[in-house]
């Protein structure tokens, strides 16, 4: 089985470096990609799904996938697509809905940050604003009681917006188990490492 762990949007693979650590302290390995270099397109959510779901094909045995917000949403779609390919799923944060108003004032504060902040996750400032763009009207709630695989359902404590759409996904989701990580926000996976490893290794192992 491949484990593959799914940054976010405003992050890369170096932000599961600590919870990889604690995978492979347990001699689990786990897949990390950098979603903007696994894409040479023009970046938008279908190019970055397009060659994710290529990334996935790359393994010929059944995966277990676990997304955090962007992450989530291009698992969700690769589920969508190859639903005999997958183990489970695991979704960190993830929005049933894309927050159009939420995006608009983010797309305003992007536009006054520094291209620096961009270029060190491996992203240009144009390319993660169009990105941020082509996401908007993405609607996962058309399919979600499609899905039979085993599921985990994760948010961090005070990421109040998203707990919303946690007990959206786990209404339509029959197949799934909810879990809220203390000391945390919308990013778990940086906010509290130690405890988000320890429920993906119970669930996966």
């Amino acid at each position: 089985m491949i484990n593959i762990l799914i940054h976010g949007l405003g992050q890369d693979n170096t932000s599961w470096s600590l919870i990889k650590k604690y995978f492979n302290d347990k001699n689990v390995n786990v897949e990390v990609p950098n979603l903007y270099n696994l894409n040479n397109r023009k970046m938008t959510f279908l190019n970055l799904y397009k060659s994710f779901e290529a990334y996935c094909n790359s393994f010929n045995i059944k995966i277990n996938l676990c997304g955090l917000s962007l992450g989530g949403l291009l698992a969700l779609e690769y589920y969508k697509n190859y639903p005999h390919k997958v183990n489970s799923l695991v979704l960190i944060g993830v929005p049933h809905k894309i927050p159009k108003l939420l995006f608009a004032v983010q797309n305003i504060i992007f536009k006054f940050m520094p291209k620096s902040i961009f270029e060190k996750i491996g992203i240009t400032k144009k390319d993660f604003s169009l990105l941020v763009n082509s996401t908007k009207n993405i609607n996962i709630s058309k399919y979600l009681e499609d899905i039979k695989c085993k599921t985990l359902l994760i948010c961090g404590v005070n990421d109040k917006t998203n707990i919303k759409s946690l007990k959206f996904l786990n209404r339509k989701i029959k197949n799934s188990k909810v879990i809220l990580i203390k000391d945390s926000g919308h990013e778990v996976n940086t906010s509290n490492p130690k405890e988000l490893f320890n429920k993906l290794y119970e669930f996966w192992v």
